[in-house]
């Protein structure tokens, strides 16, 4: 396989913070970043994932849900939309 130099202009936070992500795996980042080229190349897809970060408001809500369900606080079953809507309204 022939090879080429690829300049890419990145934050340097993001490039060390990347590094050291790549190096906990025992891959170099530039391994990472060709393979993940050759895959765009190959499919001409683009895959993004993010992991969602829990903030302190998500836990309170999620606490409060967790309480609500445990205590039986639940909204009833509806047959229809127009139902779910006219109990909504009604709070």
């Amino acid at each position: 396989m022939k090879t080429a130099i690829l300049n890419v202009k990145v934050d340097e936070h993001v490039k060390k913070k990347a590094q050291l992500v790549a190096g906990s795996f025992g891959i170099p980042l530039s391994t990472l970043v060709n393979a993940y080229l050759m895959e765009l190349a190959e499919t001409g897809q683009i895959h993004f994932s993010a992991v969602e970060i829990m903030t302190p408001k998500m836990e309170k809500l999620i606490e409060q849900a967790e309480k609500e369900i445990e205590a039986g606080d639940l909204s009833p079953a509806f047959s229809t939309a127009q139902e779910a809507i006219d109990y909504l309204k009604s709070l």
